[in-house]
C-alpha cells in the first residue's frame, strides 16, 4: 500500500476509534443525564403517555390524571382543591414542566423511576397498563382546610408541625394558584400561565417556605430560651433589672416600648406583655455567638428540605452588640420563614428535642407496596427540657392572660407568642401580623403552628396585630388536628 493511501486508511481509523469512543461515552456515562435534561422532549412524552401516580392526602388523592386527545401527550395532569394544595403539590405542565413533589418525585409519579423497573417489566408480560406511583404525605386535610380557609384573602401563610414527629400536618399559603389552569400546552394554557408570572400578589410564591420575613415579637420566644439556656436569668418570676429607658449597647438610642410597665419586670410578665427592653437587654447578656449558637440549633442560617426546599433563615454571625439586641427581638435584618418559626414552637412544645419536618409519609408503587417509607428524624436539640417547660409556661400564660387570648381552646393547653414585625423604610410599610403556637393535651402536643398575615387589605395599621388577626387561624388549625 503506498503511502497516501496509508495515512488515509489511518485517518478513517481514528475517526472510527473517536465515533466508537464518543457513542460509549453518551450510552453510559451520560445517559442518565440526557435521560434527565429538561430539554430532552422524550422525557416529556414520557412523562406524560401513561397515567401520572397520585399524591395523597387521609388516604385519598389530591391529583388525577385526565385523558387527551394528543398523540404525544396522552395524558394531562388533574388536581383536587388546586389552589388550597399548590404549596403542598406544585404543577406537572405538559408546557412548563414541573415544580416542588411533583418534580422532586417525578420519577415516581411517571412510573420512570429505576425502583419501579420490577412493576415496569411485570406489566409488560401481564398486559396491565403503565401507571405511575404514589406519593403518600403526612398532611392532614382538615388542618390544611382550616389553614386555607383561615387566609381566605389575605395575603400570608401557615405551617402547621406534629413536634413529636416533625411530620408537617398543614402547609398554606394565600394568594395561591390552580396548578391545572396551565397542565396542558395549549394557547389558553400559556396565558393564564404568563397572567400568574404578571401578578403583582405572586400567587406562584410559596411563601411558606420560600419567602423570609422579620420574625416581631414571636422571635423572644427564642431570646427567652436562650437566657434561660445560658444562665442569664434562673427564675422567671424574678425581676430581670431592666431600667425605663434601656440604652441600646453602645450607643445613646433607647430602646422604645409599646407596652407599659415593662422596668424591671420579670421575664414571664415580659413575655406577657412584649417588652422590648428586657429582652435586649437580655441578648446582650447572653451575647452574639450564644444568641446565636440558639438560633442555629433552632435551624436558622440552613437551607430546609422538606423535601422541597425552604429558604435559610437569618440570625446574622457578624452583629455589632446594639444589632444583637435588636436582632433579639426580631429586628435589625433577622429574617425567617413561617416553617422555621413552626420549628422554634415545635421545639419548645416538644420538651427542647426539635425534629426535622416533613411532609412525604412514604412512596408507593403502582400495586401500592411500599417503596420507601420515611422515618423521624432528629434535628437537633436546642435546650434542655427544664428550659423548654419553662419557655411554655410562658407561653401559655401569653394566651391565658396576655395578647394570645384568641388562640384559647376549651379544655386544651395552648401556648402561644403574638406579634406584629415592622418594615419598610423607616418602618413605612403595613406591618405584619405574626402568631407562634402549640396545643397540648395529656398525651403531649399534637401540634405546633405558625402563621403570617402579611396584608387582609382591610385592618387599619394602627389595629394590626397577631392576636388580632393570626391567632385565630392558628386557633383554628390546631382545632382540626385535635378533632382528628
Amino acid at each position: 500500500m503506498n503511502r497516501p493511501l496509508r495515512r488515509i486508511a489511518v485517518f478513517c481509523g481514528v475517526l472510527m476509534l473517536a465515533l466508537l469512543i464518543r457513542a460509549n461515552w453518551l450510552q453510559y456515562f451520560q445517559a442518565e443525564e440526557l435521560n434527565e435534561n429538561d430539554r430532552n422532549r422524550r422525557v416529556q412524552i414520557a412523562r406524560y403517555a401513561s397515567e401520572r401516580g397520585d399524591i395523597i392526602v387521609d388516604s385519598k388523592p389530591i391529583t388525577g390524571s385526565e385523558q387527551t386527545d394528543d398523540t404525544d401527550y396522552v395524558y394531562k395532569r388533574t388536581y383536587v382543591d388546586g389552589p388550597m394544595w399548590a404549596p403542598v403539590t406544585g404543577y406537572a405542565s405538559q408546557a412548563f414542566d414541573a415544580n416542588q413533589i411533583e418534580k422532586i418525585e417525578d420519577g415516581i409519579l411517571s412510573g420512570t423511576s429505576d425502583r419501579l423497573f420490577f412493576d415496569r417489566t411485570t406489566a409488560m408480560f401481564t398486559g396491565d397498563k403503565k401507571k405511575g406511583g404514589n406519593v403518600v404525605t403526612t398532611l392532614s386535610g382538615a388542618a390544611q382546610k382550616a389553614a386555607f380557609t383561615g387566609l381566605g384573602k389575605k395575603k400570608g401563610a401557615v405551617v402547621a408541625v406534629e413536634p413529636r414527629t416533625g411530620r408537617i400536618l398543614a402547609l398554606a399559603s394565600t394568594p395561591s394558584y390552580d396548578p391545572a389552569g396551565f397542565a396542558g400546552y395549549s394557547r389558553a394554557d400559556e396565558k393564564r400561565w404568563q397572567a400568574l408570572e404578571r401578578d403583582e400578589s405572586k400567587p406562584m410564591l410559596n411563601r411558606a417556605l420560600r419567602e423570609i420575613y422579620p420574625p416581631g415579637s414571636p422571635f423572644k420566644v427564642l431570646t427567652a430560651a436562650a437566657a434561660l439556656e445560658h444562665g442569664a436569668v434562673d427564675d422567671i418570676e424574678e425581676p430581670t433589672d431592666t431600667p425605663e429607658p434601656y440604652i441600646l449597647p453602645n450607643t445613646r438610642v433607647p430602646m422604645k416600648n409599646l407596652a407599659q410597665g415593662c422596668e424591671n419586670v420579670s421575664l414571664k410578665k415580659a413575655l406577657e406583655i412584649s417588652c422590648n427592653s428586657v429582652f435586649a437587654k437580655l441578648a446582650d447578656e447572653v451575647g452574639r455567638e450564644k444568641m446565636l449558637e440558639t438560633a442555629e440549633k433552632f435551624g436558622f442560617n440552613r437551607e430546609h428540605f422538606t423535601p422541597v426546599r425552604a429558604e435559610a433563615s437569618v440570625y446574622d454571625r457578624e452583629m455589632e452588640r446594639s444589632e444583637n439586641s435588636l436582632s433579639a427581638i426580631g429586628q435589625f435584618n433577622t429574617a425567617t420563614t413561617p416553617l422555621q418559626m413552626a420549628m422554634v414552637a415545635a421545639g419548645i412544645a416538644n420538651d427542647g428535642r426539635l425534629m426535622k419536618p416533613y411532609m412525604i409519609d412514604r412512596l408507593e408503587s403502582p400495586d401500592l407496596d411500599v417503596i420507601e417509607q420515611h422515618e423521624p428524624e432528629e434535628l437537633s436539640r436546642p435546650v434542655s427540657q427544664k428550659t423548654a417547660q419553662l419557655v411554655q409556661e410562658m407561653m401559655e400564660n401569653v394566651v391565658e392572660s396576655g395578647s394570645g387570648a384568641n388562640a384559647r381552646i376549651p379544655g386544651v393547653t395552648v401556648g402561644g407568642k403574638t406579634g406584629t414585625a415592622q418594615h419598610g423604610p423607616q418602618n413605612s410599610k403595613r406591618p405584619y401580623a405574626w402568631f407562634i403556637s402549640y396545643a397540648k393535651t395529656d398525651e403531649g402536643s399534637p401540634v405546633a403552628v405558625a402563621v403570617i398575615v402579611e396584608d387582609d387589605g382591610r385592618t387599619a395599621r394602627d389595629d394590626i396585630s397577631g392576636g388580632g388577626l393570626a391567632a385565630p387561624i392558628a386557633r383554628s388549625v390546631m382545632e382540626a388536628v385535635l378533632k382528628k
